[in-house]
């Protein structure tokens, strides 16, 4: 598992797999490539907010169980802690879609440590989980989401962009912002 110092033990550390690793929001001072076990990131949680609307909802990630999920691990500054969650919750529990948790991570930077950290995981029980939709589906509803983080077609590829950034490959997301790519490349001006 790796060392751990005693100022780790007490730092507030964020783990992000989705708009979280490529727009985190809140002051860090560490971060690196980690690794969740135990559960998957998919385009899971419908967005009536952020990527959609409630008459039409867009797709946003979540992590549902099962399987590993590679990220982003953020370690907060000193002192903004409690700033922090409050802007997470505000951010990230708008309609209450997710758990916050708390999750042990692998950090992916050579140290072979491992973090506790904070993280928020699909609530199958809520009316926005989406649950696992097929290709064709995630494209129609991706297609259409707009809201007022913007078009729902961004957030997937700046997800994917991230991703590969990262050396990730997820597959079923590398296949839908494929799909998407190739919509807007035959796209008149596309």
């Amino acid at each position: 598992m790796g060392m751990t110092t005693e100022a780790d033990k007490n730092a507030l550390w964020v783990f992000g797999y989705g708009s979280l690793m490529w727009r985190p929001g809140f002051p860090f001072d560490a971060h690196s490539p980690a690794r969740l076990e135990g559960a998957h990131r998919a385009l899971c949680i419908y967005s009536v907010l952020h990527r959609g609307t409630p008459s039409e909802p867009g797709l946003v990630l979540g992590l549902d169980e099962g399987g590993r999920c590679e990220g982003v691990a953020f370690r907060v500054e000193p002192g903004a802690e409690n700033d922090t969650i409050a802007y997470l919750r505000q951010r990230e529990q708008v309609t209450d879609v997710y758990v916050e948790t708390y999750r042990e991570i692998a950090l992916a930077n050579g140290s072979g440590q491992s973090v506790r950290a904070l993280t928020f995981v699909a609530d199958p029980t809520h009316a926005q989980y989406a649950g696992a939709l097929d290709l064709e589906a995630q494209l129609r509803i991706v297609r259409a989401g707009r809201g007022q983080a913007g078009p729902n077609i961004d957030y997937v590829l700046n997800t994917v962009e991230h991703l590969e950034s990262l050396g990730t490959h997820d597959p079923l997301l590398f296949a839908l912002a494929e799909r998407l790519r190739k919509e807007i490349d035959e796209e008149p001006g596309g």
